[in-house]
């Protein structure tokens, strides 16, 4: 389904927009992330991004023209998509805010009159200097806001382009930047806190200057009259102004903003740059039209500028690449699918923690090679560690549970699930009951759930049930790593390689023999300390394996 796009708020005062950039154009394909274009908003030039995938099926304010937040300014569908119905409600609004904006004239007269008396009035609750800061609207969707994270505490120097705090909008967690230059003086929202978009966020001013009448006032007096007069008098003088006189008046006001961003290159076209690519330019005093573009639609970004030396005869100079760029694209298979689906589900819904733990494995090197001596046995490390897990996790069901959304569910059977890499991906076969058999039951189960699952005849009971996962690359030469949990068990075991380094001996340095693991807990299920004591169990176990045995 189709996608309408508004210009978005992208300051706390921003009220109408221009678009200095399309960077993509109808037809293409859009990407959740892709920069849609750079808006022009009275404070600075910032970058768009989409929060929708589909095809760019319309665009409705062409680069150069400026539009009020909320107008449309681009849909987003499926290839082909009819969209004649969004238009055309597009148009018949626009159609009747022109038949009433004659017959709504002097009623806005009066109310501006009345408006503005108010905000005279108000006025005096506002100390010279002090600006207030509103909750930004930061995406063309959002309602609210919660503060994530205050950069700034009270007291502290702002300057222009500091970040104040991080915000969670309802597509993403954005930074939120000063365009105000002072001490802050009040924080309206806290951390954690959800307030709607308008709503006081914070007080910008001189150090010392006493705000609580508009912290009292709410914030009530932050849009300035003078504003309002500005936009009054201009609709009276030309309440019927065509699209062209409207953009001009903006584009004229838009002095050379940064040299850079209006800069044209050696063929007089405009030269297409990030913000932070201009601003660094800016601060080395390197020409973007000396500056081949890498990025999307040849857009030069933060890497290019820093990739220029200045030539011995003081010209920039830049790095000339060689070679063929080539790639092929290859559809995602089902399974691929799948694991994106469910990995991404537990990584972005269960609170992972990591606890990290290196054990002795001196005793487990030598039991191995013993018990590997018995006719028609071999082992592997891989064996002995589920072997080893499975025992300790019956002494801690915390870690052997599973998270549901209604409950909480102790598992007193122990299944675990061996992560095995198949061409397409990875599965993961089960090992039930695993605390109950022996190393060489284990060793053959294990074996011939791989050999299945490398066959790509695993069925679908044998890859279900597990309460716990362990993923070993140490046989890669992988050291230590974090998996994400397979869910709904409440934790997994990342196993790496043994590794041959100095270790310390009754005092004495000596050569040694250790492996790193790394348990990664949902902490909805599993505390820290619940997690640590099920690793001294674990650790019992490997460093004294004759113990499985018991």
């Amino acid at each position: 389904m189709a996608e309408v796009i508004n210009m978005p708020r992208l300051s706390d005062t921003m009220e109408e927009g221009t678009v200095a950039t399309w960077l993509k154009s109808v037809g293409d394909k859009v990407e959740e992330g892709d920069i849609l274009a750079e808006i022009e908003t009275d404070k600075a030039t910032m970058e768009f991004e989409s929060f929708n995938e589909g095809v760019l099926l319309h665009i409705g304010i062409e680069e150069g023209q400026t539009a009020k937040v909320d107008t449309l300014l681009a849909i987003i569908g499926e290839e082909g998509e009819d969209i004649s119905g969004l238009l055309n409600g597009d148009a018949s609004a626009k159609e009747e805010e022109t038949s009433t904006s004659d017959s709504s004239d002097s009623e806005e007269t009066t109310e501006a009159a009345a408006e503005d008396d108010a905000q005279e009035e108000s006025s005096s609750d506002v100390p010279e200097g002090v600006i207030v800061v509103t909750m930004p609207r930061l995406s063309d969707t959002m309602e609210e806001g919660t503060v994530a994270t205050w950069l700034k505490s009270v007291g502290d120097m702002v300057e222009e382009g500091d970040i104040l705090a991080e915000i969670e909008t309802d597509k993403a967690t954005m930074e939120f930047e000063s365009f105000q230059s002072g001490t802050l003086l009040h924080i309206g929202i806290n951390e954690g806190e959800t307030a709607k978009v308008d709503a006081l966020l914070a007080i910008i001013g001189p150090e010392g200057t006493d705000v609580s009448g508009v912290i009292k006032s709410g914030g009530a007096t932050a849009k300035p009259a003078p504003k309002k007069e500005e936009k009054k008098e201009e609709k009276k003088e030309a309440p019927k102004a065509s699209k062209e006189n409207t953009t001009s008046a903006p584009k004229a006001a838009a002095p050379a903003k940064a040299s850079t961003s209006t800069a044209a290159n050696t063929s007089g076209g405009r030269i297409f740059a990030s913000p932070l690519a201009k601003k660094i330019a800016e601060e080395k005093g390197i020409s973007l039209a000396q500056v081949k573009g890498t990025g999307e639609n040849g857009r030069i970004v933060k890497s290019d500028v820093e990739n220029f030396t200045p030539s011995a005869g003081g010209s920039v100079q830049q790095f000339v690449a060689t070679g063929e760029e080539s790639f092929e694209e290859v559809e995602n298979s089902q399974m691929r699918k799948a694991i994106a689906r469910g990995l991404g589900k537990s990584k972005f819904t269960a609170p992972h923690y990591y606890l990290n733990v290196e054990f002795n494995m001196e005793n487990m090197m030598s039991f191995r090679k013993q018990f590997n001596t018995q006719p028609d046995t071999k082992v592997s490390f891989n064996d002995m560690i589920i072997k080893a897990t499975s025992i300790a996790l019956k002494q801690h069901p915390q870690v052997n549970s599973q998270w549901f959304d209604d409950k909480m569910r102790l598992n007193h059977h122990v299944h675990i699930g061996v992560a095995v890499a198949v061409p397409d991906g990875l599965v993961v076969p089960v090992v039930e009951f695993a605390n109950e058999k022996s190393l060489q039951q284990i060793n053959a189960e294990v074996k011939t759930l791989a050999g299945k699952a490398r066959d790509k005849k695993l069925t679908i009971p044998e890859m279900e049930g597990s309460t716990f996962t362990i993923s070993n690359l140490g046989m890669f030469g992988i050291t230590d790593f974090t998996s994400i949990i397979n869910q709904p068990n409440s934790a997994i075991l990342s196993v790496g390689a043994i590794v041959e380094k100095p270790v310390v001996k009754n005092g004495q340095l000596a050569v040694g023999h250790t492996m790193k693991l790394t348990l990664a807990c949902d902490h909805r299920t599993v505390d820290g300390a619940t997690g640590a004591q099920f690793l001294q169990t674990l650790k019992t176990y490997i460093e004294n394996p004759v113990l499985m045995l018991a």
